[in-house]
């Protein structure tokens, strides 16, 4: 997006929509405050017959640090934010506002086993980048959230924070909630944390598990949350009335609907299929334009 002047109201992540948002949407901010008693859910089930194709084509020849659905629904998401940008409102404060930019959140295993620690990887995108970008990046992020030796700084903030007594840590807590609905957060403390992204993706697909709902926090920013179940093989319906298969993975998307509506939603969702059955689309930068 465009940037402009931050002005009086504004947060250091977002600009207040004073007049630019619908009187009911900026009602709502009053009517119904909280983000988690505000969720919209959907479930879909993308067909990866274009995607194995693609896979193939891009791994062709690499060793390491192949592409992989993650990468292409992940792409697809942010190019859908960038052509798509009220997906990228955020309401605090019973305030409207508009991200000034665009960010991406995953949680990362360390190793896979049980008691394996979890790393948070937090990176931002901008209209110029594709997925070949996005693909170095993520695996960047991924490496070094995987050393032993390394923290992102949200967990070690709370690793400091857990130490102090449990009446200390609830006024600390209540403090950061209320400086949190006025944007004012020392930036410190949320420069990583996931709950301040555009876009909060989990891949449950990895470790075996299918896509389902999950929620939004009241905490931060997140207004828009991804999960990505297994690879599994579902009914295809025919013309004729025959019926084959197809491989598919369902994907799960929980929005807070104060930011939109149901017309603007179907058609960021309608864009999300176009991309995913057409992931070469992807290899453009993302402001490009699509048809759909």
């Amino acid at each position: 997006m465009e940037p402009r002047e931050k002005k009086r109201g504004d947060r250091f992540d977002g600009y207040w929509l004073r007049d630019e948002a619908p009187a009911l949407g900026q009602f709502m901010a009053y009517l119904m405050p909280n983000r988690a008693d505000n969720e919209a859910h959907i479930t879909v089930d993308i067909d990866t017959r274009a995607m194995d194709a693609f896979l193939e084509k891009k791994n062709a020849g690499l060793e390491a640090d192949k592409y992989t659905y993650f990468h292409i629904f992940l792409a697809a998401m942010v190019k859908c934010f960038v052509l798509r940008p009220r997906m990228n409102r955020f309401i605090a404060g019973n305030r409207l506002y508009m991200r000034d930019h665009i960010s991406v959140s995953f949680v990362v295993k360390k190793r896979f086993e049980d008691k394996s620690e979890e790393g948070l990887a937090y990176k931002k995108y901008g209209e110029e980048d594709t997925i070949d970008t996005l693909h170095a990046s993520i695996m960047e992020e991924i490496h070094q959230c995987r050393r032993e030796d390394v923290l992102d700084n949200s967990t070690d903030m709370m690793t400091k924070l857990l130490k102090l007594p449990r009446w200390v840590l609830k006024i600390i807590v209540d403090i950061l909630f209320s400086l949190d609905r006025k944007g004012k957060v020392p930036y410190d403390l949320i420069k990583a944390d996931p709950n301040y992204s555009s876009i909060f993706l989990t891949n449950l697909g990895s470790i075996g598990l299918g896509a389902g709902y999950h929620h939004l926090n009241n905490w931060g920013t997140n207004s828009f949350f991804g999960v990505i179940g297994k690879k599994h093989l579902a009914p295809e319906w025919h013309e004729d009335g025959s019926c084959t298969v197809r491989p598919v993975i369902s994907l799960g998307l929980t929005l807070d609907e104060r930011i939109g509506d149901g017309f603007y939603y179907a058609g960021t969702v309608r864009l999300l299929e176009k991309l995913l059955a057409n992931p070469e689309l992807l290899e453009l930068p993302f402001s490009t334009p699509v048809e759909y």
